[in-house]
């Protein structure tokens, strides 16, 4: 990550940071910026080991914000937590231009969620600057992802665009050890599709690459458990719990507090001799 490294010895835990005003789970919570950057610093005292700032809302549905007001909402926060914290900060955005601008401002780590659309100008950022990056696979927009959930077989197929999209960023020049691969669970899928591909977690893991599971209050877990958004604490420990113990080295959530210790005790019972 731009020089520096981040030990993945244990599942690292990233925390999330929507300064927006209609992400799916806790939109409007962050829109103020003395807010976010609160909550970033708190989330680090949590134990967070990423912090994972977000402008524009990708839940189904959701409408494109411009350019402009997407930097607008994160620069300041991003620039605020650079010198406030000491663990990578990652810009989550489908915007090269704001990726870039991040970057130049102190972020590590480009999570880039355009997923099937992905251009080479965002790859371009992590070549140029040295940047990790995080390939997420989706389909179509926040939304007509709904719409696009037909596979041949989910499992095989987004492992396949996942590869592929790794190959192409290590031949544009991007380091293997900067890259990370993020299966989409929520992007495109229906809810049996992501049961499905926490199930066989393994075939994703046997890419060859570090796997992030962001799992947090996904609509899936609503749908198992018939529960709303801010009643999903129980099936994400669930599915967190799950994917550590496969082998997952990142987990990205809502409850950095309650997920962190999830994780290590996961990471305790793997270990325990």
């Amino acid at each position: 990550m731009r020089g520096h490294s981040l030990s993945l010895d244990r599942c690292v835990v990233m925390g999330v940071l929507n300064v927006t005003p209609d992400s799916f789970s806790d939109g409007g919570l962050w829109f103020d910026h003395q807010s976010a950057i609160k909550h970033g610093v708190e989330m680090v005292a949590q134990g967070a080991g990423i912090i994972d700032v977000g402008g524009e809302s990708t839940r189904p549905g959701s409408e494109p914000v411009p350019e402009d007001e997407e930097l607008r909402r994160v620069m300041p926060v991003i620039e605020a937590l650079v010198a406030e914290i000491d663990v990578p900060l990652s810009i989550d955005t489908r915007k090269a231009s704001v990726a870039m601008a991040a970057v130049e401002a102190g972020a590590r780590i480009v999570n880039d969620t355009s997923g099937e659309t992905a251009d080479e100008e965002m790859g371009s950022v992590a070549v140029e600057t040295g940047a990790a990056i995080v390939v997420m696979h989706s389909r179509g927009t926040p939304a007509t992802m709904r719409s696009l959930t037909e596979y041949g077989d989910v499992v095989a197929d987004v492992g396949a665009f996942l590869e592929g999209r790794a190959h192409e960023l290590e031949a544009m020049g991007v380091d293997h050890r900067s890259i990370v691969l993020d299966p989409g669970y929520g992007f495109a899928k229906t809810p049996l599709q992501n049961l499905t591909m926490l199930r066989r977690i393994d075939e994703h893991l046997e890419l060859g690459y570090p796997l992030l599971a962001g799992t947090s209050r996904k609509s899936f877990i609503g749908a198992t458990l018939d529960l709303p958004e801010e009643q999903r604490l129980e099936g994400t420990a669930a599915t967190v719990a799950w994917a550590v113990s496969k082998g997952a080295q990142m987990v990205r959530v809502h409850d950095v507090e309650a997920m962190v210790r999830t994780v290590r005790m996961i990471e305790a019972i793997t270990n325990a001799q």
